[in-house]
């Protein structure tokens, strides 16, 4: 049984967190070839391989704070984890309230595609409308912490949103690199929180590009999906709640909308951290990636079996969290896809569209066409009897629909 169903307890931040210096980090390590890198100085990707870093803790020191029992009087965000979050010093938190997104039963829509039990993690209220928030919290933290005071990136516009945001409220520069066709509503938002704003002719990798060409020269530091090891700590908490939320019992499948991955690499990571803390087994959910038909790399890679993913030449979606031709984290993806016995799937834009109106009909949430997505994987796996009737089920709705509205008809 699912454990809260709302977004908690309603503490405000500082409530019962743990004490200002314990949280436990004690390096980083390089995911490809496992090697220890400093944690106590601003990094990008590991200096040994260019790949993503993770930070590790002393878990066993988290655990003697942070357990089942304590959490039950925690502050209502992400931040309830404290020890397993890099940030030193709670005066270095730059927060706005993100993280323990409702967990919403879809009883309607597991009718219709026969799935006893289905669930909707809903981050579509989060802070700016989606799950980026989680990441940009963490790594913003980070950045204040390191003393850092102008940060860049590349998005297809929600990350944009949540990074604008959250260098505003840490008194941070924000520069942004986003595709010209980005969702109007995503460059709004960036430009009224006082972001320098770049409109690129090009997509994501274009814009990435131009990032890594100027910041040394403009003195930024680089937030891009990956490319610094913090943004996956505040995604990671998915998993925390995920588990919490589900009384400890992880699903049997999670549906996730993947572009640049770290919310899956994230989960897997958190469930990782919470076995070695003794609070859940070996097993693991089956994870499933979802991806749009016109830009789809890892679907392409998981059926061909190579770890790697080929970049997806003229990559096209009108969800524009999924147009990611190219991820800096594919080989972690695949594997976790592989391990958990998962898989990857593309849908069209015109089945997310129509799962739009679906999901909304149902269960009264506009979703973001990445969470729509979701849906239509998830009936599509059901026709496949991919996913069996008596499974437990959970997608993921990345964001809120309100911000998609040039998809949708008058």
């Amino acid at each position: 049984m699912i454990a809260q169903s709302v977004r908690g307890f309603g503490l405000p931040l500082g409530s019962r967190l743990c004490s200002a210096q314990s949280v436990p980090l004690t390096h980083l390590v390089c995911t490809a070839c496992a090697a220890s890198h400093d944690a106590t100085v601003p990094q990008n990707v590991s200096p040994c391989c260019s790949k993503p870093l993770y930070p590790a803790y002393d878990l066993a020191a988290a655990a003697q704070t942070l357990t089942k029992e304590a959490l039950r009087g925690r502050v209502a965000s992400m931040w309830r984890y404290r020890e397993v979050l890099p940030v030193r010093l709670d005066a270095d938190i730059v927060t706005l309230g993100e993280g323990f997104t409702p967990l919403l039963p879809a009883a309607r829509l597991g009718a219709k595609v026969n799935v006893a039990s289905l669930w909707i993690k809903d981050e579509s209220q989060n802070p700016t409308g989606s799950f980026k928030a989680r990441g940009m919290s963490a790594a913003v933290s980070m950045a204040k912490q390191f003393g850092l005071a102008k940060l860049a990136a590349p998005s297809a516009g929600n990350a944009a949103g949540a990074l604008a945001a959250y260098a505003a409220r840490a008194g941070l520069e924000a520069h942004l690199f986003m595709p010209v066709d980005t969702p109007r509503a995503n460059i709004v938002e960036c430009r009224e929180m006082g972001a320098h704003v770049t409109l690129i002719n090009g997509l994501i990798t274009d814009c990435g590009a131009e990032v890594a060409r100027r910041k040394a020269s403009e003195g930024w530091f680089d937030v891009s999906t990956l490319k610094e090891p913090y943004r996956v700590e505040g995604k990671k908490t998915l998993g925390y709640e995920l588990a919490e939320q589900l009384n400890w019992q992880l699903p049997d499948v999670v549906i996730y909308p993947t572009g640049g991955g770290t919310g899956l690499v994230g989960m897997w990571k958190a469930f990782d951290e919470m076995e070695r803390m003794g609070w859940i087994g070996a097993k693991r959910p089956r994870m499933f990636c979802v991806q749009a038909t016109g830009c789809q790399p890892i679907v392409r890679a998981f059926a061909a079996g190579t770890t790697f993913a080929a970049e997806h030449v003229d990559a096209h979606t009108r969800a524009s969290g999924l147009r990611v031709p190219k991820a800096i984290g594919d080989f972690i993806m695949l594997d976790i896809l592989r391990k958990s016995g998962g898989g990857a799937i593309a849908v069209s834009d015109d089945d997310m569209i129509r799962a739009t109106r679906e999901v909304g009909a149902a269960e009264g949430l506009f979703v973001a066409p990445e969470g729509a997505a979701c849906y239509a994987a998830l009936q599509q796996l059901r026709h496949d009897n991919a996913i069996r009737t008596e499974e437990s089920v959970v997608f993921f709705n990345t964001g809120t629909g309100v911000k998609y509205l040039e998809c949708f008809g008058d």
